[in-house]
């Protein structure tokens, strides 16, 4: 029986999330609670979503946790904006990252309309 653990998807955002720590342990100790924390959470939300969703008894139900995890990928992606503005990453850095992160999005997108495609 295949799990969320099976998605592509799914192993690319834990990945993500792991890099993602890393990078942001270097952000000044004052955004602890501020951007650090909100970028994590975003980042451990896509996966998280990913396999709450898939653990649902309706495919609606499934469809709606990938909406929330793209919602979260959206955040991310407008936090790690305002981490380049504020000098908190560097411009190579911050890219790598979101050639990564588009790669999760276009995967979700991609989860989404197989799953919209298959009955309820």
């Amino acid at each position: 029986m295949k799990t969320h653990k099976d998605l592509e998807v799914w192993k690319q955002s834990i990945a993500f999330v792991t890099q993602l720590y890393q990078q942001t342990n270097s952000f000044p100790k004052e955004e602890i609670y501020g951007l650090t924390h909100q970028m994590r959470r975003a980042a451990v939300s896509i996966p998280s979503n990913i396999a709450e969703g898939s653990a649902r008894n309706s495919n609606k139900e499934y469809i709606q946790f990938l909406y929330i995890a793209l919602g979260s990928w959206a955040e991310l992606e407008t936090q790690l904006t305002i981490a380049v503005n504020l000098d908190y990453i560097n411009s190579t850095e911050c890219n790598e990252l979101k050639v990564q992160l588009d790669e999760i999005g276009k995967m979700l997108n991609g989860l989404i309309s197989y799953r919209k495609k298959l009955k309820s």
